[in-house]
């Protein structure tokens, strides 16, 4: 949304009225809020008004759909009520499934999700994918976008080369973010908000930096303060 920072905050809270409350800290600095998989399944469909309020704010509905093309088209109508701008489906679905849901909800903007974040080039060689992270990326990236995604999820190191594998009109998601000095969490491939953007990412996940910290709202406030520092900079240079 114009003037707040492309943040997309996870709230991964322990209850509904915890997302709500770190919803209403963060939305008059990060333009969306994603909902993930288990505040959605313990809260249902309602924890979209909850946490949207009054702010107006972006719903990312990350729930990383996988299955075969009929349920997730289903899964895609019976979400498209909620008027989330955002809806994840897992790209190694395949390009029917990702079609699919890409008809099923065309207000929402399909981001496909290439590899989590949460994997190393180790984890994927005991799965049976041999070679470099990123072109196991690069592959589901563009089959995602032949599909019909508009946005891609991605770890900020495959940023660069997915933007040159897919152009820029394709939205690029970026979790693994990580302000300097911060834990990593269960985060394998990651940056911080700045390289992310000077990468080309265009929203960036961030979850346990802002909702972790004791004032939720100072620290949204804090990261969108250095990366529209960070940006002015990059427009002098």
């Amino acid at each position: 949304m114009p003037g707040r920072a492309p943040i997309a905050v996870a709230l991964d809270a322990p209850d509904l009225e915890t997302a709500a409350r770190w919803a209403g800290l963060v939305t008059p600095h990060v333009s969306a809020l994603k909902i993930g998989l288990e505040l959605y399944l313990r809260y249902g469909p309602s924890v979209v008004a909850s946490v949207r309020g009054a702010s107006g704010a972006e719903i990312f509905l990350d729930l990383k759909l996988h299955d075969i093309p009929a349920t997730v088209a289903g899964a895609a109508r019976a979400v498209a009520r909620l008027r989330p701008a955002l809806l994840t489906v897992h790209a190694a679905a395949g390009a029917a499934a990702i079609r699919a849901a890409a008809e099923a909800i065309p207000a929402a903007r399909i981001v496909a999700v290439t590899v989590l974040t949460s994997l190393s080039e180790a984890d994927l060689a005991r799965m049976g994918i041999s070679g470099q992270v990123g072109d196991a990326v690069r592959r589901l990236a563009g089959l995602a976008v032949e599909a019909g995604a508009r946005g891609l999820v991605c770890s900020p190191q495959e940023v660069t080369a997915v933007r040159a594998e897919v152009g820029d009109d394709i939205m690029l998601v970026t979790p693994g973010v990580r302000p300097a000095g911060t834990d990593v969490h269960d985060q394998a491939r990651v940056a911080t908000p700045e390289e992310a953007l000077r990468s080309g990412a265009d929203l960036l996940v961030i979850g346990r930096p802002i909702t972790g910290a004791a004032d939720p709202g100072a620290a949204a406030a804090a990261i969108a303060a250095s990366l529209r520092r960070a940006e002015a900079v990059a427009a002098r240079s």
